[in-house]
């Protein structure tokens, strides 16, 4: 094993230590997370060592959110990285009351943690995916092991039908492009036909965006390269077709993504001069 590696494994390993002190000190006070991606991702895989994460994601209820934050900024909490979040805000449609409800639990260093199940996660994970454009490939991996290595009881009518048919969409071209690019075998899915009739306009915005070699950043933090800032500012004119409609809750059908990413543009505008007047005035 190389440096990498082992340095890779104890991190993961510092980090799940991380997650079990969390879930012990939110339960401290009464709240109950729910894990996702990070660790709950790579348990799927056939090394979970293999697959990096560089934080935690903790999900609680919007009644609980502030509890939950106000524990994560003692000087226990901070001394933990978790990235707190309230409900599943885009990520997922489903109601969090089911969500938890449908929570499963398992064990971590003999710590019972709780993840989503897994039909839910697969939603989270595809969406997750999407909604930075499709531009990290090797997350598509997340989506591979997901599937091809669901458990036996798995239900695909629990996974895709307590969303809108727009969501069920998504989620099924996502397992379509695990299946084009790393080649998920998918012919057993009782919608495989579905998954494999990809619009070219994705096909198209995925590969133009992993042959771009540009990593989107937050505008406000390039303002000290003007070369960096302004190949940001093109880098979004105009924008990723796949971020553009999963923000608009849009559909992946073959018509034009003019709308989306017009909408988009004006969802974004205000947020981004935002960003940018704090970092000015901070200065």
């Amino acid at each position: 094993m190389d440096n990498d590696s082992r340095w890779q494994l104890l991190y993961i390993k510092k980090l799940e230590v991380e997650v079990v002190e969390a879930f012990s000190l939110l339960r401290s006070g009464g709240v109950e997370p729910i894990l996702i991606k990070g660790w709950a991702a790579a348990r799927n895989y056939p090394d979970p060592g293999v697959r990096f994460f560089s934080d935690t994601d903790l999900a609680v209820s919007e009644q609980d959110f502030a509890k939950a934050r106000q524990l994560l900024q003692s000087e226990a909490g901070k001394r933990i990285g978790i990235d707190l979040h309230q409900e599943l805000r885009h990520l997922d449609t489903k109601v969090w009351e089911e969500i938890f409800k449908d929570s499963q639990e398992v064990d971590l260093a003999g710590t019972k943690i709780r993840l989503p199940s897994d039909e839910d996660h697969l939603r989270i994970l595809a969406v997750h995916w999407l909604t930075d454009g499709g531009a990290n490939k090797a997350r598509l991996w997340d989506i591979f092991y997901a599937v091809q290595n669901r458990p036996s009881d798995f239900d695909w009518d629990r996974c895709l039908n307590c969303v809108s048919e727009v969501r069920q969409q998504w989620i099924i071209a996502t397992i379509g492009l695990a299946h084009r690019y790393l080649d998920l075998e998918i012919d057993d899915l009782p919608f495989a036909d579905r998954a494999k009739d990809l619009p070219m306009w994705l096909i198209a915005a995925l590969e133009k965006e992993w042959e771009s070699g540009v990593p989107l950043k937050s505008l406000h933090t390039c303002l000290n390269n003007p070369k960096e800032f302004f190949a940001q500012v093109k880098k979004r004119l105009p924008p990723n077709p796949i971020e553009a409609t999963i923000e608009m809750e849009g559909s992946f059908d073959n018509k034009s993504r003019l709308k989306y990413q017009f909408g988009s543009i004006l969802k974004r505008i205000r947020p981004s001069i935002k960003g940018i007047r704090v970092t000015l005035f901070k200065k």
